[in-house]
């Protein structure tokens, strides 16, 4: 497993009509050397599917500068785990899951500053997210257990175009809070994602070889 720097290069220059975008590497699958490697040439967002790989993979990793965030599902034995481990939490969807992490914030040591709330933009049963009809009732919960919401994110399906669901996306956030940011846009569909106002892409596939 390498980096593709050629296509690395390519998002960078894309992101540069985008001041407002960062791109966040997922590293989920990778190795230790894969993430050492990326930092050292200057990458330090980076993003997880679970929390034991992300634990395993980042205990010695020291950077100050790397920022990790949990971008798939999160059960709720495991928030105490990853309040501790990730800078921001991407993967809020549920009641039981809002009320645990909230019952959690006051323990010592946590690296979770932010959180996102996952909408399952497509309603499609095999993946996790609130429906965007119930977002408005879950980010009331969040605010009243003083959860700090930074923004909304998504997975459109992947057989259907990805530009109207993001263009729906923003359209749950100016409805919500226009003060949100938008996680969305991955390998395939990051540049349409962009075009709709994604305020972070997550690529990972993209730029491995």
């Amino acid at each position: 497993m390498s980096i593709n720097y050629d296509q690395l290069s390519d998002i960078e220059k894309t992101l540069q009509k985008f001041p407002n975008a960062k791109l966040q590497i997922v590293t989920k699958n990778r190795d230790e050397r894969i993430v050492r490697e990326l930092i050292s040439n200057g990458y330090y967002l980076f993003g997880e599917n679970k929390v034991q790989e992300a634990q395993e993979k980042f205990k010695d990793i020291s950077n100050p500068k790397v920022k990790l965030h949990l971008i798939g599902p999160l059960q709720t034995n495991k928030v105490k785990v990853a309040l501790k481990l990730f800078h921001c939490i991407q993967s809020v969807d549920r009641e039981k899951l809002v009320k645990e992490i909230a019952k959690c914030m006051t323990m010592e040591n946590l690296k979770t500053k932010k959180f996102f709330i996952q909408i399952n933009i497509g309603k499609e049963s095999q993946k996790s997210g609130v429906h965007p009809e119930d977002l408005g009732e879950l980010y009331k919960l969040c605010i009243e257990k003083n959860l700090p919401i930074n923004g909304l994110m998504c997975i459109p399906p992947f057989d259907q175009p990805s530009q109207d669901y993001f263009n729906e996306m923003r359209l749950l956030r100016d409805n919500l809070n226009t003060n949100l940011d938008l996680s969305m846009g991955m390998s395939n569909d990051y540049k349409d994602s962009l075009k709709c106002g994604s305020n972070l892409i997550r690529v990972g596939s993209r730029i491995f070889s």
